[in-house]
């Protein structure tokens, strides 16, 4: 089986720097999805202090990514990454799964 989702450089490097700052004693970056948003699903990014019982557990450049399990099925081959432009930066998601995107690019649908 293919890791669920990669992580590239940017990416990486931005994820320890988080980690570094994070005040408590979080150990690793939750990857999940909710309803929401334009499309309908959205990604939700938030500080992990332990796995869940079922999470997937990415460690990849030295970095620890729990991914939900319900949100496994929509992520298969996505590669995250950091993008930093003049005014604004993000993690960005290119998930081969998505079939639409909003124009905002926060949320997506999958068929």
């Amino acid at each position: 089986m293919s890791q669920i989702i990669k992580v590239s450089d940017q990416a990486a490097i931005k994820i320890k720097e988080i980690m570094e700052n994070a005040k408590d004693d979080s150990v690793g970056l939750r990857v999940s999805v909710k309803s929401g948003g334009c499309a309908g699903m959205s990604y939700v990014l938030e500080y992990s202090k332990e796995p869940n019982l079922n999470d997937e557990i990415i460690e990849e450049k030295g970095v620890k990514i729990f991914v939900d399990s319900a949100a496994v099925m929509y992520l298969l081959g996505t590669e995250m990454d950091y993008k930093k432009e003049e005014f604004s930066s993000s993690f960005v998601f290119n998930n081969p799964n998505e079939t639409e995107r909003c124009g905002c690019g926060e949320s997506f649908k999958i068929d």
